[in-house]
């Protein structure tokens, strides 16, 4: 009783009823809280700012030591040594024959200028260029140089030149562990070795990718194995991309699917230009160690593959054109020597084709001076005396 007439005394004094008073204790403790716990929820939030930043440095920079290679930015000119000047009269032939052919046959420029006891190829496709440097040194050891032999010297250069890119491709899978490949992408894989992006060797970058790729998944705990696998081949669209306009990303994806690769593997090159959603966390990361590999100072260089671009542009205009067998791109794009095949095309067309090939560089391009287009048509006549 002495107790409720304390509390009623209390409430007369404070004109406060027992329960408003319960109730402004009650929001004066919640919006105590909701304030300390405000203050103590942006301490957390900073700490765990400064936690993420600390561990995403260590995973950056134990990724990169653990795959830092060298680079070396790939010219699109190739030397190749003589053992004395006599010889380049002997590789330009009668006439410009020789040099002619081996221009032809390969798409390469052959520069014979001052340089002392050396003869210089070029050209932007470095499977044709290492074709040509390899035939031209099978010519200078044997001496005998014409165009017959020069045919022969090609043709097992070629051979060759096929059997270096299944080694490259067989030996990247092997640095990297992987098995179970199927050898088509085992052979386009190995292309990428004469592939620049940018001036960086594509198949260095490849394994640099896959090494990067792998050591951040380790280290954030997904699945290492096919973080590895996919940042391998996610560039491998770039050696197919001459005869379509779809990106070496989806068409990177549609190859490997086609060859047995699983889906997240192929998601991997078709979503690290963020053309195609991330499907798992290690597609992520495949496109975090491209960038870190891309973006290092030094390992690639911007003109070089616009200038490239260009080169395959021309090319492509040129072997849009029925009876086209092929063409090249040479003299840094200042000129097309396009070859056609005889049985489709006759003498009095060559000049329509070239007017109309022209025609179609002029409204399709923009480039500084002119182009010069040639359409070579050779005929060849071959009987065997018994």
């Amino acid at each position: 009783v002495l107790k409720e007439k304390q509390e009623q005394e209390l409430e007369k004094i404070a004109e406060l009823s027992k329960e408003d008073a319960k109730n402004i204790l009650l929001d004066k403790l919640k919006d105590d809280l909701v304030h300390e716990s405000a203050v103590m929820i942006r301490s957390y939030e900073h700490q765990l700012e400064e936690e993420k930043d600390r561990m995403t440095q260590r995973i950056l920079s134990t990724a990169i030591g653990k795959a830092s290679s060298d680079f070396v930015s790939d010219a699109t000119v190739s030397v190749v040594q003589l053992p004395n000047d006599e010889m380049k009269g002997r590789i330009i032939g009668r006439e410009g024959r020789n040099i002619r052919t081996i221009e032809q046959l390969t798409g390469v420029d052959v520069i014979i200028d001052d340089t002392p006891e050396a003869v210089v190829l070029s050209c932007f496709d470095g499977v044709k260029r290492e074709i040509a440097r390899s035939a031209l040194e099978k010519l200078v050891n044997d001496g005998r140089i014409h165009p017959t032999k020069i045919e022969e010297a090609i043709k097992k250069a070629t051979k060759e030149v096929d059997k270096g890119i299944k080694e490259a491709g067989e030996h990247a899978l092997f640095e990297l562990g992987i098995t179970g490949v199927h050898p088509e992408v085992t052979k386009v894989l190995g292309s990428l070795k004469f592939r620049t992006s940018y001036g960086q060797n594509v198949l260095t970058h490849s394994i640099e990718v896959g090494h990067l790729a792998a050591t951040l998944a380790a280290e954030i705990g997904a699945d290492v194995k096919l973080a590895k696998r996919s940042g391998l081949f996610h560039d491998i669209g770039k050696v197919l991309t001459h005869e379509t306009e779809t990106s070496h990303g989806l068409l990177g994806a549609e190859f490997l699917r086609k060859f047995g690769e699983k889906d997240l593997v192929a998601n991997g090159a078709e979503s690290h230009h963020h053309e195609v959603e991330f499907k798992c966390i290690e597609s992520v990361l495949v496109q975090a160690a491209d960038a870190i590999s891309a973006s290092r100072p030094g390992a690639r260089r911007e003109t070089l593959s616009t200038y490239i671009k260009r080169l395959e542009e021309l090319e492509a205009i040129a072997t849009s054109f029925e009876g086209v067998e092929s063409s090249y791109a040479i003299q840094a794009g200042r000129e097309m020597r396009i070859i056609i095949n005889p049985a489709i095309i006759s003498d009095d067309k060559t000049t329509i084709l070239a007017r109309d090939v022209a025609k179609k560089i002029e409204e399709n391009m923009q480039y500084p001076g002119q182009i010069k287009v040639t359409v070579v048509r050779e005929t060849r006549s071959v009987e065997y005396a018994k």
